[in-house]
């Protein structure tokens, strides 16, 4: 393949056999990963790619269409707490004010890029792509394929998202001299907020609600804390339902801080609605899992894809592969070699099958 890097890291490579015309089939998944990961999420679609070129180049017997396959450098968020920055720019749709965003030692998403070699300007100004479609192999990160005894699936759908940041302004002073009833303690409030969000989340049927960070200022054992910041994630398939529970937890948090005369910020960084994957691109996913003798299961993703961003720009959809005991964001993240097959099949069938397509007139 030919291979080209943009301003923010994504590594995109080209495969344009003897013949090929019209827009390009896209495959891929994103490189980076969370603290303490395990070794598939993300990179096993990248190389699932490569693997499915290697296949077409070997065989002589490309599809009519050119293939780039795509390593996106930004999609779990971990460092600015943005999710698909990586694909966002990708697919020319780069909000000019992430680069502002500060990572936990202050350098921003500017910066960032500019250390790493890249403009920053070329991030926010680049074209929108043209794609035919494109399609995304990943673990599943649940455990129906696991517990049905199915190698791979079909992902109908991904749930919406919304993250956020609660910061709360209480008053630092001395553990041992502050009395416990004139206290503002940002850390306590922030703890019942904690608990709050738990209980919303199982509330909800198909909800889920996670802090999964905090910080606290000043951080030492003997000073009452008063400052606090945690992160916020909520998801749902329904959108109404997910923005139901961000206003209950919203609102429980208001209480809890005003009771405890505790200021509170609380900052929307990101918020996507559900997303439906391509039908068509579906049915002939699913006609190739058939073809290699396996049943069809259909699933929605409660986890965030890039697929989600090239869902905006053209038809998008994605495979998922078993994975040992559902786990995922964790060392013992695990695939079976003969589970990765199947779906290396099933992938190369579907891009096999692609048309040339010259002109998509394709809108979400």
């Amino acid at each position: 393949m030919t291979v080209r890097r943009d301003a923010v890291g994504n590594v995109v490579g080209r495969y344009a056999p003897p013949g090929a015309d019209g827009l390009p089939l896209v495959l891929g998944s994103h490189l980076d990963t969370v603290p303490d990961a395990g070794r598939f999420d993300g990179a096993l679609g990248v190389l699932a790619g490569i693997a499915v070129v290697e296949r077409l180049r070997s065989s002589g017997e490309g599809p009519e269409s050119p293939v780039e396959v795509v390593g996106f450098a930004d999609e779990e968020g971990a460092r600015y707490g943005v999710a698909y920055l990586g694909s966002a720019a990708f697919a020319g749709l780069f909000d000019p004010s992430w680069l502002d965003l500060r990572d936990a030692d202050g350098v921003t998403v500017a910066e960032a890029i500019r250390a790493a070699g890249g403009d920053p300007r070329d991030a926010t100004s680049a074209p929108r792509p043209e794609a035919a479609a494109y399609l995304e192999l990943h673990i599943e990160q649940g455990p129906v394929l696991e517990r049905e005894g199915l190698p791979v699936g079909v992902v109908f759908a991904i749930a919406g998202q919304t993250r956020a940041t609660l910061s709360l302004h209480g008053r630092a002073g001395h553990a041992g001299t502050m009395p416990m009833a004139g206290r503002q303690d940002a850390l306590a409030a922030a703890a019942e907020i904690v608990l709050a969000v738990e209980r919303v989340g199982r509330d909800g049927d198909g909800l889920v609600a996670t802090v999964g960070s905090i910080s606290v200022e000043p951080g030492a054992a003997n000073v009452v804390p008063g400052e606090a910041r945690l992160s916020l994630d909520v998801r749902h398939p329904d959108d109404g339902a997910r923005a139901a529970a961000v206003a209950a937890i919203r609102q429980a948090a208001a209480g809890i801080t005003a009771e405890r005369r505790i200021g509170l910020e609380w900052v929307t960084l990101q918020e996507g609605g559900a997303v439906e994957m391509s039908v068509d691109l579906r049915d002939r996913l699913s006609a190739a899992i058939a073809a290699a003798g396996h049943p069809v299961r259909s699933l929605v993703s409660g986890a965030g894809h890039d697929a989600v961003v090239l869902g905006r720009i053209c038809p998008a959809a994605m495979l998922f592969v078993r994975c040992e005991g559902g786990i995922s964001h964790d060392p013992r993240e695990s695939v079976a070699e003969d589970d990765v097959g199947v779906a290396l099949d099933v992938l190369e069938r579907t891009v096999r099958g692609q048309r040339a397509v010259r002109r998509s007139g394709w809108s979400p």
